[in-house]
């Protein structure tokens, strides 16, 4: 039985039990509409399990998409053959929109290519309904987490590392350990990267990026408002925890909500009513932009976070931009990588 590594504590208590072992602006009149909201396929890498089930509800609700989401083409999917020994397989939830993708998925991709060039780097969806409407409507095939691990062990993949593209430790996160641990006796070695916001640094700086990014904004008058996806597991501490941190930087007209749990939009409209803003920029706490930042934040359904704040009388500017275009984001995940790479000699 292979030892499968990770620098997570609460990983490891998981695996024990394994039988086998920079940024796009853009603003409120991005092409979006209400119809949307409820026809586009989910992405959330930082989603619970329940998070599928929405999309094959949402997917189904109409084949007809009435959106414009880049061109599919220019996008690696990152699933070639012939990797070497050594494979770096960074995974993902995934989104549907192809832009977004490319600019936050992919760009991660790219460098932890660039920083492990001995290494193959290959990539893996977790959500399934991303992948099939992908390929329906693009033709572009991309390989789920079990294809991925398939692929690498027909590729006699000696020293396999699997980067998560995850917020935070959460359902996905665990699920997608369980699913490398069926596999871990196909490789030589097996490590696990942590997810993005794992340590109180990686917590620093994150809200030291999204601050950096959003500093033309930050005039006085204006209240930054991150949009999180929100879980029903413990996890969705990491949002508090943001919000505490951004608070002992003195960055008291920084907000973090979320769209699945708490704080909901509701909280976070009553904490910025507290204060004499006249703006509100809302952006996503999310490795991508894509059908929640599009529709649950800036679509124009009442319900959508733009419209409660506008019904409240702000003038409201949205950033469709995920967290995976910041570059202190792309490098936090690049030592993650390193970390697990470096487990493999312990």
């Amino acid at each position: 039985m292979k030892r499968i590594t990770t620098c997570s504590l609460a990983l490891l208590l998981s695996l024990a039990l394994l039988p086998a072992c920079s940024g796009t602006t853009q603003s409120t009149n991005a092409e979006t509409s209400s119809d949307a909201a409820s026809t586009t396929p989910e992405d959330a890498t930082d989603a619970n399990a329940g998070a599928d089930a929405e999309v094959a509800t949402e997917a189904a609700a109409d084949d007809e998409e009435n959106y414009e989401t880049g061109d599919a083409s220019l996008d690696n999917p990152r699933n070639a053959d012939e990797i070497g020994d050594d494979e770096l397989l960074v995974v993902s939830f995934g989104t549907s929109y192809n832009d977004s993708r490319r600019q936050t998925i992919g760009a991660i991709e790219q460098s932890l290519e660039d920083a492990f060039p001995n290494w193959g780097v290959r990539r893996g969806f977790t959500s399934q309904i991303i992948i099939d409407h992908v390929q329906e409507r693009d033709g572009e095939t991309i390989d789920n987490v079990g294809q991925a691990l398939e692929r690498a062990s027909k590729n006699n993949v000696k020293r396999l590392v699997v980067q998560p593209t995850h917020l935070m430790d959460g359902y996905e996160y665990n699920d997608l350990a369980d699913e490398v641990g069926n596999y871990a006796d196909a490789f030589t070695k097996v490590a696990i990267g942590e997810p993005l916001l794992t340590s109180d640094k990686d917590f620093e700086r994150v809200a030291e990026a999204v601050v950096e990014a959003t500093a033309s904004y930050d005039d006085g008058e204006t209240a930054i408002v991150f949009m999180g996806h929100g879980t029903e597991a413990d996890s969705n501490a990491v949002y508090a925890k943001m919000q505490s941190v951004l608070d002992g930087m003195g960055k008291k007209n920084y907000f973090v909500g979320t769209v699945e749990a708490t704080p909901s939009v509701d909280d976070v409209l009553a904490a910025v009513k507290k204060g004499n803003y006249k703006r509100v920029v809302l952006e996503p706490l999310m490795i991508v932009a894509g059908d929640h930042a599009n529709n649950d934040m800036a679509g124009n359904d009442k319900d959508s976070w733009k419209s409660k704040f506008e019904t409240e009388g702000y003038e409201v500017e949205c950033i469709l931009r995920g967290l995976g275009e910041l570059e202190p984001v792309q490098q936090l995940f690049v030592e993650h990588a390193q970390a697990a790479i470096d487990s493999l000699n312990e």
